[in-house]
């Protein structure tokens, strides 16, 4: 017993990389690793640059990050097959963005986004067949079919929103309700660099800034809005300075741990002085949506270069192995787990049902005052005989 014990002993040594790892008798427990530094507009400090990650943390962030790009993959299939129809925007090649924020996020805090959300609905709590269903207009989906790709929701999680930075004053709105309440928690706020440029944007921060709202502006810079790249679109590039008189950070959003202590070290600003701008400088390999094939405007060599120097899932991969922290036996068993649940999602999302028509008006108020909702049935809309056959109904 006393020989166990002794081996069980955590044991400090340093890799060849120069990352600190704690290690027990099987694996390495914990690990610090090096950021790669970080802007700042307005602040005098930013955050840690040295970070402590564990064993349970690595694997979740690890799952999470591997589970996202599946379901993309999966949603991108989806598409092709026709089985999605209308819009379809994925996110794949931004994962390290929404698990970073996601790992610093508190019970108490909530984020809003614009359409691209698949990933942050199944952050949020959704399992994958709720997004994957929804995305296919099928009964399990987590908004029973009704939102699709664009609108998905769950608890403090406000949704994709269609319309091009419409989250940003919401969000405010979302932070202010943090502020009334006294609750301690913040909104994040989620737009993407083709939507920094609208002006209810400064609109929004000007507001936050006067009511010293706690709310996190989050720029997701994938370097072009649609198919136009930032350079073209705006006159300054370095979003997180546009803030004006509130501060600003950037941060690496393909390092997942850079993107957690950017997020941890924004909650705890916006907590207690109020909002904040924060660029996360990332990338994405698919175009604006599935109609968009994303090499007009840019190469397939770029789009080859980033995968194979800058992916999120392999850098972190590579951190978690090498320190011993998960081995390379469990990353597989992880991806065999991962590829077979999505798999069994998509094969519920092709064959599940839809709801029943009489559902189709449910959900439009919480509790509907009048018996019928005006408008939902072709009598109620067209009334007279004439006026059917006028719009050929």
């Amino acid at each position: 017993m006393l020989r166990n014990l002794i081996l069980e002993l955590p044991v400090f040594c340093r890799s060849a990389n120069n990352t600190t790892v704690k290690t027990s008798r099987h694996y390495a427990t914990e690990a610090t690793f090096k950021i790669k530094p970080y802007r700042l507009h307005r602040f005098q400090s930013g955050p840690k640059e040295k970070v402590t990650l564990t064993r349970d943390d690595a694997i979740k962030m690890y799952k999470d990050m591997q589970t996202i790009r599946r379901i993309e993959t999966a949603a991108g299939n989806l598409y092709k097959e026709k089985i999605v129809r209308g819009f379809c925007h994925l996110y794949s090649g931004q994962e390290a963005c929404a698990v970073g924020m996601r790992q610093a996020m508190r019970p108490m805090d909530s984020i809003i986004s614009a359409y691209r959300v698949h990933g942050w609905t199944y952050l949020m709590g959704v399992p994958v067949q709720g997004v994957l269903c929804e995305l296919t207009g099928r009964k399990t989906g987590c908004a029973r079919g009704k939102g699709g790709s664009m609108h998905m929701y769950a608890k403090n999680f406000y949704g994709g929103n269609g319309i091009v930075g419409a989250q940003i004053p919401l969000g405010a709105g979302i932070a202010l309700a943090n502020h009334y309440r006294g609750d301690g928690g913040v909104c994040l706020a989620l737009y993407g660099d083709g939507a920094s440029n609208q002006g209810q944007v400064f609109e929004a921060y000007n507001m936050s800034y006067l009511w010293n709202v706690p709310c996190i502006f989050v720029c997701e810079n994938n370097g072009y809005g649609m198919g136009t790249s930032a350079s073209r679109s705006s006159s300054n590039t370095d979003y997180y300075t546009r803030g004006d008189a509130l501060p600003g950070i950037w941060v690496d959003g393909m390092d997942v741990l850079a993107v957690r202590e950017a997020t941890r070290f924004a909650i705890d600003y916006a907590t207690k002085t109020g909002p904040l701008v924060m660029e996360v400088f990332t990338y994405r390999y698919s175009g604006h949506s599935m109609s968009d094939p994303g090499t007009s405007y840019r190469t397939r060599d770029e789009i080859q270069e980033v995968r194979q120097t800058r992916d999120p899932i392999m850098l972190f991969k590579n951190k978690i192995t090498e320190t011993g922290l998960v081995s390379e036996d469990e990353i597989k068993k992880y991806d065999t787990e991962i590829k077979k649940e999505v798999d069994a999602a998509t094969v519920l999302a092709k064959s599940d049902s839809e709801i029943e028509l009489k559902e189709l008006t449910t959900d439009i108020y919480s509790a509907n005052i009048e018996p019928k909702v005006r408008g939902t049935h072709v009598n109620q809309q067209f009334p007279h005989a004439s006026l059917k056959k006028a719009v050929n109904l």
